[in-house]
């Protein structure tokens, strides 16, 4: 931490923080089942061990929210019964949380909170999703609100789809909170039963990459992809009334309907049907060992994902091609929404620096940018401590 007399938008009484509350809420990878939470499919996220972390405490006022950033050096307060939307976007995050706390009958009081986080923005690895557990958790805990884990992920995730307007799946708030260290989460999003697979690759870690890209088309077109695939389960539901989302959808029904359906809205339908085939072989291949068939269970999916869903971009692709040719990297895709951020890579451990010069290299001289190189190790979900 700075010291504070380095800031300049903080408040003279933050200078002093006696915290009461502590909250280390975790970004996530997924390694696979990329954009089948929305369509009640499986993924394989973890938190990480790269953390937002937040200090809370009471105030007297009863009803007076004051939050710093120390990231942004950015300080902002707001009356806790007019909750607006602000036009700073990290912002909405919280107050969607505020709202969604309210909204659910829970009684919030004045309050000071700092945050700080080492999570990058806009690298797909879920620092919007860190922001509102944390800071749900941190409330939860300081105002003895009651709420379970189960609670503050399906809160957090109506805080973006409410009041940010972002129509997220359920993962990215699970992971968050529900993970634990050294295992990945095999996540049905129907049912939201969980199983924990252990973690287990060998001689290899897990290498982001960040493009340190993010085209503007990520917003608009993940909302996008959710809509093909909700009209074609539409168009479907007329036969079938069963089904409710495409996790029910089977190859039969979508050949049985393709004229309907339309050749776009297919490709997105195909390609989450064989994303979760993928989820479930990869869950065989990390249990048996088998780290060369996740591997290309991992290129499987980075090109159903450019060529079906069409949410890569040169960035990530060139990225992924890249990495192909190397045999001490099993297996590459990019992950997260699309249009820029990460890719993740499964790569032998002792060859991670020599590969990072080369791909630095390599990516600078096609765009000239420079790649953030990020390792994570599965982690757990939020840690919340009372002091």
């Amino acid at each position: 931490m700075k010291p504070a007399e380095n800031y300049h938008n903080i408040p003279e009484d933050f200078k002093v923080f006696k915290s009461e509350v502590k909250v280390a809420s975790p970004g996530r990878i997924n390694l696979i089942g990329e954009h089948t939470d929305y369509n009640q499919g499986f993924v394989m996220p973890s938190a990480i061990d790269k953390k937002i972390y937040f200090k809370f405490r009471k105030t007297a006022s009863d009803n007076l929210g004051r939050i710093y950033s120390e990231t942004f050096d950015t300080y902002v307060e707001f009356d806790l019964n007019q909750i607006l939307k602000s036009k700073n976007s990290w912002e909405n995050y919280l107050l969607g949380v505020i709202d969604e706390i309210q909204k659910s009958g829970k009684t919030l009081k004045g309050f000071d909170c700092i945050i700080k986080s080492e999570l990058p923005i806009g690298a797909g690895i879920s620092s919007s999703a860190a922001l509102e557990c944390g800071f749900a958790g941190g409330l939860n805990s300081l105002f003895n609100l009651n709420l379970s884990q189960m609670e503050i992920v399906k809160l957090s995730q109506r805080a973006e789809n409410n009041f940010v307007g972002s129509n997220c799946g359920i993962m990215d708030q699970f992971a968050s909170v529900m993970s634990k260290k050294n295992h990945f989460i095999k996540l049905d999003c129907e049912s939201l039963e969980a199983e924990f697979i252990p973690a287990e690759i060998q001689n290899c870690k897990l290498l982001l990459l960040n493009t340190n890209v993010s085209h503007n088309l990520a917003d608009s077109e993940y909302n996008t992809r959710r809509q093909e695939c909700e009209n074609a389960v539409a168009i479907i539901q007329q036969k079938y009334s069963e089904v409710k989302s495409l996790r029910q959808v089977t190859w039969e029904m979508l050949e049985e309907f393709k004229e309907k359906i339309g050749p776009t809205s297919l490709k997105r339908c195909l390609y989450v049907l064989e994303e979760n085939r993928r989820v479930q072989e990869t869950e065989k291949a990390l249990r048996s060992g088998d780290l060369r068939e996740l591997g290309k269970l991992m290129y499987a999916s980075h090109r159903g994902l450019q060529h079906q869903y069409e949410v890569s971009c040169t960035e990530l692709d060139f990225m992924v091609d890249f990495s192909e040719d190397k045999s001490f990297i099993y297996g590459s895709r990019m992950m997260g929404g699309g249009f820029g951020g990460c890719t993740i890579n499964l790569i032998e451990s002792d060859k991670i620096d020599e590969y990072i010069t080369e791909i630095k290299k390599a990516y600078q001289d096609k765009f000239n940018i420079t790649p953030t190189p990020i390792t994570v190790v599965p982690d757990e979900g939020t840690q919340i401590t009372k002091v």
